[in-house]
Protein backbone atom coordinates (compact mmCIF):
# COMPACT_ATOMS: atom_id res chain seq x y z
CA UNK A 1 0.00 0.00 0.00
CA UNK A 2 1.25 3.51 -0.75
CA UNK A 3 2.34 5.46 2.26
CA UNK A 4 0.13 8.56 2.19
CA UNK A 5 1.64 11.98 2.72
CA UNK A 6 0.63 15.58 2.34
CA UNK A 7 4.18 16.88 2.01
CA UNK A 8 3.75 19.15 -0.99
CA UNK A 9 1.78 16.48 -2.78
CA UNK A 10 4.74 14.06 -2.81
CA UNK A 11 4.04 10.51 -1.68
CA UNK A 12 6.45 9.18 0.92
CA UNK A 13 7.16 5.45 0.56
CA UNK A 14 8.56 3.45 3.43
CA UNK A 15 8.14 -0.15 4.51
CA UNK A 16 10.12 -2.60 6.53
CA UNK A 17 9.30 -5.83 8.34
CA UNK A 18 11.30 -6.25 11.53
CA UNK A 19 10.88 -8.19 14.74
CA UNK A 20 8.81 -6.60 17.52
CA UNK A 21 11.51 -7.59 19.99
CA UNK A 22 13.54 -4.50 19.15
CA UNK A 23 13.14 -0.96 17.81
CA UNK A 24 14.64 -0.45 14.32
CA UNK A 25 17.66 1.81 14.03
CA UNK A 26 17.88 2.23 10.26
CA UNK A 27 18.40 5.82 9.18
CA UNK A 28 16.56 5.78 5.83
CA UNK A 29 13.21 4.30 4.72
CA UNK A 30 13.48 1.02 2.83
CA UNK A 31 11.48 0.00 -0.27
CA UNK A 32 7.70 -0.12 0.04
CA UNK A 33 5.49 -3.12 0.81
CA UNK A 34 1.75 -3.54 1.14
CA UNK A 35 1.21 -2.51 4.76
CA UNK A 36 -1.37 -0.18 6.36
CA UNK A 37 0.88 2.57 7.66
CA UNK A 38 0.19 6.24 7.02
CA UNK A 39 1.90 9.57 7.51
CA UNK A 40 0.18 12.92 7.32
CA UNK A 41 0.78 16.51 8.24
CA UNK A 42 -1.51 18.45 10.55
CA UNK A 43 -1.56 22.04 11.75
CA UNK A 44 1.30 22.44 14.23
CA UNK A 45 0.59 23.90 17.62
CA UNK A 46 1.20 27.58 18.15
CA UNK A 47 4.72 28.20 19.48
CA UNK A 48 4.88 28.07 23.24
CA UNK A 49 6.73 30.79 25.15
CA UNK A 50 10.30 30.19 26.31
CA UNK A 51 11.00 26.62 25.23
CA UNK A 52 13.57 24.85 27.38
CA UNK A 53 15.74 24.07 24.36
CA UNK A 54 15.25 24.92 20.71
CA UNK A 55 14.88 21.89 18.44
CA UNK A 56 15.17 21.96 14.63
CA UNK A 57 11.67 21.70 13.19
CA UNK A 58 10.73 18.70 11.01
CA UNK A 59 7.84 18.51 8.59
CA UNK A 60 7.70 14.74 8.83
CA UNK A 61 8.62 11.98 11.27
CA UNK A 62 12.13 10.58 11.20
CA UNK A 63 12.78 7.46 9.16
CA UNK A 64 13.67 5.65 12.39
CA UNK A 65 10.26 6.37 13.93
CA UNK A 66 8.41 5.58 10.71
CA UNK A 67 10.14 2.24 10.36
CA UNK A 68 9.71 1.44 14.05
CA UNK A 69 5.95 2.02 14.06
CA UNK A 70 5.61 -0.02 10.89
CA UNK A 71 7.71 -2.87 12.27
CA UNK A 72 5.90 -2.97 15.59
CA UNK A 73 2.45 -2.88 14.03
CA UNK A 74 3.15 -5.45 11.33
CA UNK A 75 4.85 -7.98 13.59
CA UNK A 76 2.35 -7.92 16.47
CA UNK A 77 0.07 -10.94 16.47
CA UNK A 78 -3.27 -9.29 16.96
CA UNK A 79 -5.49 -6.44 15.79
CA UNK A 80 -3.67 -3.26 16.79
CA UNK A 81 -3.82 0.43 15.99
CA UNK A 82 -0.87 2.74 16.72
CA UNK A 83 -0.80 6.52 16.41
CA UNK A 84 2.02 8.95 17.23
CA UNK A 85 1.09 12.62 16.78
CA UNK A 86 3.73 15.33 17.11
CA UNK A 87 1.75 18.14 18.68
CA UNK A 88 4.37 20.84 18.19
CA UNK A 89 5.49 20.04 14.63
CA UNK A 90 2.19 18.88 13.19
CA UNK A 91 2.59 15.36 11.78
CA UNK A 92 1.10 11.96 12.49
CA UNK A 93 2.52 8.51 11.84
CA UNK A 94 0.12 5.62 12.33
CA UNK A 95 -0.37 1.91 11.84
CA UNK A 96 -4.02 1.20 10.98
CA UNK A 97 -4.74 4.46 12.75
CA UNK A 98 -8.24 5.11 11.41
CA UNK A 99 -10.03 1.85 12.28
CA UNK A 100 -12.42 2.03 15.28
CA UNK A 101 -11.35 -0.16 18.18
CA UNK A 102 -12.78 -0.79 21.67
CA UNK A 103 -11.79 1.97 24.07
CA UNK A 104 -12.91 0.37 27.32
CA UNK A 105 -11.59 2.60 30.15
CA UNK A 106 -9.80 4.95 27.77
CA UNK A 107 -13.27 6.52 27.47
CA UNK A 108 -12.96 7.77 31.05
CA UNK A 109 -10.78 10.51 29.57
CA UNK A 110 -13.75 12.04 27.74
CA UNK A 111 -15.91 11.94 30.88
CA UNK A 112 -13.13 13.70 32.77
CA UNK A 113 -12.94 16.40 30.10
CA UNK A 114 -16.72 16.88 30.31
CA UNK A 115 -16.50 17.22 34.10
CA UNK A 116 -13.72 19.80 33.88
CA UNK A 117 -15.62 21.70 31.19
CA UNK A 118 -18.61 21.86 33.56
CA UNK A 119 -16.23 23.22 36.20
CA UNK A 120 -14.96 25.83 33.72
CA UNK A 121 -18.54 26.90 33.01
CA UNK A 122 -19.42 27.12 36.70
CA UNK A 123 -21.93 24.28 36.54
CA UNK A 124 -19.88 22.06 38.86
CA UNK A 125 -17.19 22.44 41.47
CA UNK A 126 -14.67 19.76 42.34
CA UNK A 127 -15.62 20.35 45.98
CA UNK A 128 -19.32 19.67 45.39
CA UNK A 129 -20.55 16.90 47.71
CA UNK A 130 -22.09 13.79 46.19
CA UNK A 131 -23.37 10.50 47.61
CA UNK A 132 -22.58 7.20 45.94
CA UNK A 133 -25.28 4.63 46.68
CA UNK A 134 -25.23 0.87 46.28
CA UNK A 135 -27.51 1.22 43.28
CA UNK A 136 -24.72 3.23 41.59
CA UNK A 137 -22.24 0.35 41.72
CA UNK A 138 -21.16 -1.12 38.40
CA UNK A 139 -18.98 -4.09 37.42
CA UNK A 140 -15.36 -5.20 37.46
CA UNK A 141 -12.81 -2.75 38.86
CA UNK A 142 -14.45 -0.44 41.41
CA UNK A 143 -12.33 0.10 44.55
CA UNK A 144 -14.94 2.54 45.90
CA UNK A 145 -17.30 -0.40 46.41
CA UNK A 146 -15.70 -1.21 49.77
CA UNK A 147 -16.66 2.26 51.06
CA UNK A 148 -20.31 2.20 50.00
CA UNK A 149 -22.44 1.11 52.95
CA UNK A 150 -26.19 0.84 53.42
CA UNK A 151 -26.55 4.61 53.55
CA UNK A 152 -24.12 5.21 50.71
CA UNK A 153 -20.76 6.93 50.67
CA UNK A 154 -20.41 10.70 50.92
CA UNK A 155 -17.60 12.15 48.83
CA UNK A 156 -16.92 14.94 46.32
CA UNK A 157 -16.85 15.38 42.56
CA UNK A 158 -13.09 15.86 42.75
CA UNK A 159 -12.52 12.60 44.63
CA UNK A 160 -14.66 10.70 42.15
CA UNK A 161 -12.63 12.20 39.32
CA UNK A 162 -9.42 11.17 41.04
CA UNK A 163 -10.71 7.62 41.47
CA UNK A 164 -11.78 7.39 37.84
CA UNK A 165 -8.55 8.75 36.38
CA UNK A 166 -5.86 7.39 38.69
CA UNK A 167 -7.43 4.03 39.62
CA UNK A 168 -9.83 3.56 36.69
CA UNK A 169 -12.74 3.05 39.07
CA UNK A 170 -15.81 2.15 37.01
CA UNK A 171 -18.36 3.31 39.58
CA UNK A 172 -16.63 6.68 40.07
CA UNK A 173 -16.69 7.19 36.32
CA UNK A 174 -20.32 6.20 35.80
CA UNK A 175 -21.54 8.47 38.61
CA UNK A 176 -19.68 11.36 36.98
CA UNK A 177 -20.97 10.37 33.55
CA UNK A 178 -24.60 10.76 34.58
CA UNK A 179 -23.84 13.91 36.55
CA UNK A 180 -22.71 15.63 33.33
CA UNK A 181 -25.63 14.41 31.22
CA UNK A 182 -24.89 10.82 30.19
CA UNK A 183 -23.48 9.34 26.98
CA UNK A 184 -25.36 11.69 24.65
CA UNK A 185 -23.78 14.70 26.36
CA UNK A 186 -20.30 13.23 25.94
CA UNK A 187 -20.86 12.53 22.25
CA UNK A 188 -22.17 16.08 21.71
CA UNK A 189 -19.10 17.49 23.42
CA UNK A 190 -16.75 15.42 21.26
CA UNK A 191 -18.53 16.61 18.12
CA UNK A 192 -18.61 20.26 19.17
CA UNK A 193 -14.93 20.28 20.06
CA UNK A 194 -13.83 18.61 16.83
CA UNK A 195 -12.66 15.32 18.31
CA UNK A 196 -13.39 13.16 15.27
CA UNK A 197 -12.91 9.41 15.16
CA UNK A 198 -14.12 8.90 18.74
CA UNK A 199 -17.50 7.57 19.87
CA UNK A 200 -18.57 7.29 23.48
CA UNK A 201 -20.44 4.13 24.48
CA UNK A 202 -23.48 3.54 26.72
CA UNK A 203 -21.71 3.63 30.07
CA UNK A 204 -19.87 0.90 31.94
CA UNK A 205 -22.76 -1.33 32.98
CA UNK A 206 -24.50 -1.42 29.61
CA UNK A 207 -21.21 -1.72 27.74
CA UNK A 208 -19.97 -4.74 29.67
CA UNK A 209 -23.37 -6.44 29.67
CA UNK A 210 -23.84 -6.10 25.91
CA UNK A 211 -20.27 -7.17 25.24
CA UNK A 212 -21.08 -10.41 27.05
CA UNK A 213 -24.40 -10.81 25.23
CA UNK A 214 -26.59 -9.74 28.17
CA UNK A 215 -28.95 -6.90 29.01
CA UNK A 216 -28.10 -5.05 32.23
CA UNK A 217 -30.40 -5.53 35.21
CA UNK A 218 -30.54 -3.03 38.10
CA UNK A 219 -30.22 -5.83 40.65
CA UNK A 220 -26.77 -6.60 39.25
CA UNK A 221 -25.34 -3.36 40.72
CA UNK A 222 -22.07 -4.32 42.33
CA UNK A 223 -21.23 -6.89 39.69
CA UNK A 224 -21.82 -10.29 41.27
CA UNK A 225 -25.16 -10.87 39.58
CA UNK A 226 -23.66 -9.96 36.23
CA UNK A 227 -20.72 -12.33 36.71
CA UNK A 228 -23.06 -15.18 37.65
CA UNK A 229 -25.28 -14.56 34.64
CA UNK A 230 -22.25 -14.41 32.34
CA UNK A 231 -20.85 -17.64 33.79
CA UNK A 232 -24.16 -19.40 33.06
CA UNK A 233 -23.92 -18.58 29.34
CA UNK A 234 -22.56 -21.03 26.79
CA UNK A 235 -19.13 -20.39 25.31
CA UNK A 236 -20.71 -20.12 21.86
CA UNK A 237 -23.16 -17.41 22.96
CA UNK A 238 -20.44 -15.36 24.61
CA UNK A 239 -18.14 -15.73 21.61
CA UNK A 240 -20.86 -14.58 19.23
CA UNK A 241 -21.53 -11.50 21.36
CA UNK A 242 -17.85 -10.69 21.74
CA UNK A 243 -17.18 -11.04 18.01
CA UNK A 244 -20.14 -8.76 17.31
CA UNK A 245 -18.71 -6.17 19.68
CA UNK A 246 -15.26 -6.35 18.09
CA UNK A 247 -16.71 -5.95 14.61
CA UNK A 248 -18.58 -2.76 15.57
CA UNK A 249 -17.56 -1.57 19.06
CA UNK A 250 -20.21 0.64 20.62
CA UNK A 251 -17.40 2.57 22.32
CA UNK A 252 -15.22 2.52 19.21
CA UNK A 253 -12.42 5.01 18.64
CA UNK A 254 -9.53 5.10 16.22
CA UNK A 255 -5.99 5.55 17.45
CA UNK A 256 -5.74 8.70 15.33
CA UNK A 257 -8.98 10.03 16.83
CA UNK A 258 -7.68 9.51 20.34
CA UNK A 259 -4.38 11.27 19.64
CA UNK A 260 -6.31 14.13 18.06
CA UNK A 261 -8.30 14.54 21.28
CA UNK A 262 -5.14 14.36 23.37
CA UNK A 263 -3.48 16.95 21.13
CA UNK A 264 -6.41 19.35 21.46
CA UNK A 265 -6.32 18.86 25.23
CA UNK A 266 -2.59 19.58 25.40
CA UNK A 267 -2.99 22.72 23.29
CA UNK A 268 -5.64 24.11 25.63
CA UNK A 269 -8.41 23.89 23.03
CA UNK A 270 -10.75 21.79 25.15
CA UNK A 271 -10.46 23.34 28.62
CA UNK A 272 -9.11 26.39 30.41
CA UNK A 273 -5.40 26.34 31.20
CA UNK A 274 -6.14 25.68 34.88
CA UNK A 275 -8.44 22.73 34.18
CA UNK A 276 -6.06 21.37 31.56
CA UNK A 277 -3.21 21.42 34.07
CA UNK A 278 -5.37 19.78 36.75
CA UNK A 279 -6.47 16.96 34.48
CA UNK A 280 -2.98 16.28 33.16
CA UNK A 281 -1.69 16.16 36.73
CA UNK A 282 -4.23 13.45 37.51
CA UNK A 283 -3.24 11.53 34.37
CA UNK A 284 0.43 11.67 35.35
CA UNK A 285 -0.58 10.24 38.74
CA UNK A 286 -2.33 7.21 37.24
CA UNK A 287 -1.65 3.95 39.08
CA UNK A 288 -2.80 1.70 36.24
CA UNK A 289 -0.65 0.22 33.49
CA UNK A 290 2.83 0.99 34.89
CA UNK A 291 4.37 -1.46 32.42
CA UNK A 292 2.48 -0.32 29.32
CA UNK A 293 3.49 2.96 27.61
CA UNK A 294 5.22 4.10 30.78
CA UNK A 295 7.72 1.23 30.63
CA UNK A 296 9.50 2.91 27.71
CA UNK A 297 10.17 6.22 29.46
CA UNK A 298 13.69 7.57 29.89
CA UNK A 299 14.98 10.07 32.48
CA UNK A 300 13.39 13.47 32.05
CA UNK A 301 10.42 12.20 30.02
CA UNK A 302 6.89 12.25 31.46
CA UNK A 303 3.64 10.54 30.55
CA UNK A 304 0.06 11.61 31.35
CA UNK A 305 -2.03 8.61 30.34
CA UNK A 306 -5.18 6.52 30.54
CA UNK A 307 -5.38 2.76 30.15
CA UNK A 308 -8.24 0.52 29.09
CA UNK A 309 -8.78 -3.23 29.45
CA UNK A 310 -11.68 -5.26 28.08
CA UNK A 311 -13.15 -8.69 28.69
CA UNK A 312 -11.38 -11.99 27.99
CA UNK A 313 -12.86 -15.18 26.60
CA UNK A 314 -10.61 -18.22 26.73
CA UNK A 315 -7.28 -17.14 25.27
CA UNK A 316 -8.76 -14.13 23.48
CA UNK A 317 -8.16 -10.73 25.11
CA UNK A 318 -9.92 -7.58 23.95
CA UNK A 319 -9.58 -3.82 24.35
CA UNK A 320 -6.06 -3.72 25.80
CA UNK A 321 -5.06 -0.05 25.47
CA UNK A 322 -2.88 2.77 26.69
CA UNK A 323 -3.01 6.36 25.43
CA UNK A 324 -1.35 9.49 26.66
CA UNK A 325 0.69 12.67 26.32
CA UNK A 326 4.42 12.06 26.19
CA UNK A 327 6.61 15.07 27.00
CA UNK A 328 10.36 15.24 26.33
CA UNK A 329 12.85 16.90 28.69
CA UNK A 330 12.87 19.96 26.38
CA UNK A 331 9.06 20.23 26.56
CA UNK A 332 8.34 18.75 23.12
CA UNK A 333 4.97 16.96 23.13
CA UNK A 334 3.62 13.85 21.50
CA UNK A 335 0.19 12.25 21.70
CA UNK A 336 0.49 8.46 21.63
CA UNK A 337 -2.13 5.72 21.39
CA UNK A 338 -1.69 1.96 21.26
CA UNK A 339 -5.04 0.17 21.00
CA UNK A 340 -5.13 -3.64 20.81
CA UNK A 341 -8.62 -4.63 19.74
CA UNK A 342 -8.03 -8.36 20.12
CA UNK A 343 -5.12 -10.72 20.58
CA UNK A 344 -4.09 -14.07 21.98
CA UNK A 345 -0.69 -12.75 22.97
CA UNK A 346 0.16 -12.87 26.70
CA UNK A 347 0.15 -9.70 28.77
CA UNK A 348 3.98 -9.30 28.75
CA UNK A 349 3.97 -9.24 24.94
CA UNK A 350 1.24 -6.60 24.89
CA UNK A 351 3.05 -4.45 27.43
CA UNK A 352 6.30 -4.86 25.51
CA UNK A 353 4.64 -3.55 22.35
CA UNK A 354 3.44 -0.45 24.17
CA UNK A 355 6.79 0.17 25.80
CA UNK A 356 8.50 -0.24 22.42
CA UNK A 357 6.29 2.46 20.92
CA UNK A 358 7.37 4.83 23.67
CA UNK A 359 10.99 3.82 23.18
CA UNK A 360 10.69 4.51 19.46
CA UNK A 361 9.39 8.03 20.10
CA UNK A 362 12.09 8.71 22.69
CA UNK A 363 14.81 7.37 20.39
CA UNK A 364 13.64 9.43 17.42
CA UNK A 365 13.76 12.65 19.44
CA UNK A 366 17.48 12.48 20.09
Amino acid sequence: MVLKSLFGGTALLACVILSSACVPTVSQPVPPAAVPITVETTAPAAPRPEPVRARPARVQPSADLLNAVQALGSSFKGEVGISVRDIDEGWVVAWEGDRPRPQQSVSKLWVAIAVMEAVDRGRLSLSDPITVNRSDLTVFHQPIRALVGKTGYRTTIGELLRGAMTRSDNTCNDVLLWRVGGPDAINRMLSQKGVTGVKFGPGERELQARTAGLQWRPEWAGGWGFLQARAAMSYEAREKALRRYLAAPMDGASANGVTLGLSLLAQGKLLTSRSTASLLTLMRSSKTGPLRLKSGLRPGWTLAHKTGTGQDLGSLSTGYNDVGLLVAPDGHRYAVAVMIASTQQPIPARMRLMGDVTRAVVGSAR
